[in-house]
């Protein structure tokens, strides 16, 4: 189970993302969660492996917010 104070972090960026990137949610939350993983965004061909279960539930909890 992911943390949950982590989750609302990254929920919160990721709605701050998507604001301001035309409203594209899911690619929204898997970038912030790219980048926490990572330590750095994505590039645009960025094909390296996150944490599928957390990106779930970032995309969950930030569809339930917005």
């Amino acid at each position: 189970m992911s943390d949950p104070q982590l989750v609302e972090s990254l929920v919160q960026k990721s709605l701050a993302l998507s604001s301001t990137a035309g409203g594209e949610l899911e690619r929204s939350c898997w970038m912030v969660v790219h980048e926490h993983h990572h330590g750095v965004k994505p590039t645009e061909y960025d094909i390296r492996e996150i944490d599928e279960d957390l990106y779930l539930a970032v995309l969950n909890a930030a569809k339930k917010s917005s």
